[in-house]
């Protein structure tokens, strides 16, 4: 496109991107503030003191290992089993795969509230504890949709002829997925971790619901709002958030160094 019509869609394009930073960069300002009182709402002056001392609040350290700690392993069991399920969709035909398909669909487009008032119902009748396990298996439960059908896009492009080369020189089954299969489809899996990871890390409703009397990184803020926000909230969000840029750059390098 190009002329007026290119220019106008530029400049759309990069509004959007500006609207989408300008929260993200006014929380990474306020990680630089020095407020006098307990609120960080009004800029007051310029001081690294937050970064040196980001982990001087107890509860908000304890909440934020807390979320870490059901991200990685909501993303590791829901990376196994989405991906597990992702691959028998794609590459196989079988009786229940439209239901699952739509079972999956469904996890995806439930209303959190929906599902976070099924999950606590679930637990208080089987009498399953609410903490850091009843947190996981929540997450793990509305994760493993969106690993399925990023693993499952990718297996339905797959070239069946490579499989048929592994056979053809002895490799079985096993050997194939692993050493031809798993590769090609590594990336998509990664892709799908990582989305469960950050999709857990932040998620509040769900959360709220299946927590107990267990905090989280979201949970804490969300109570601590009434009383004032300390920017070590801040600082820990730029550190979250430059995580996950170092991690799309770094998968970004070796994608177009891998077609380099």
């Amino acid at each position: 496109m190009t002329g007026r019509g290119g220019r106008l869609l530029h400049a759309y394009t990069w509004l959007l991107i500006a609207w989408l930073i300008l929260p993200i960069s006014v929380m990474i300002l306020f990680g630089f503030n020095n407020p006098n009182g307990r609120y960080n709402q009004t800029w007051q002056g310029f001081t690294l003191k937050w970064y040196k001392d980001v982990f001087a609040l107890d509860a908000l350290t304890s909440a934020l290992i807390t979320s870490l700690t059901v991200a990685v392993l909501t993303a590791l069991i829901a990376g196994a089993l989405g991906t597990a399920i992702g691959y028998a969709l794609g590459r196989y035909r079988f009786t229940g795969a439209g239901g699952l398909n739509l079972l999956m669909f469904a996890a995806i487009s439930s209303p959190e509230l929906v599902m976070g008032s099924s999950l606590l119902s679930l637990f208080v009748t089987m009498g399953f504890p609410l903490g850091t396990a009843s947190i996981t298996i929540a997450h793990v439960m509305f994760s493993i949709s969106f690993v399925a059908i990023v693993v499952r896009a990718r297996v339905m492009t797959l070239d069946r002829s490579l499989e048929e080369a592994a056979a053809d020189l002895g490799a079985n089954g096993w050997t194939t997925f692993w050493k031809v299969i798993f590769p090609i489809i590594l990336p998509a899996v990664l892709s799908g971790v990582m989305l469960a990871f950050a999709l857990s890390i932040d998620d509040f409703v769900i959360t709220n619901f299946t927590a107990g009397t267990t905090e989280t990184f979201p949970l804490w803020i969300w109570g601590a709002t009434r009383v004032g926000l300390p920017p070590q909230v801040n600082v820990m969000g730029t550190m979250i958030f430059a995580i996950g840029v170092l991690f799309a750059v770094i998968a970004n390098v070796r994608s177009r160094s891998r077609k380099a």
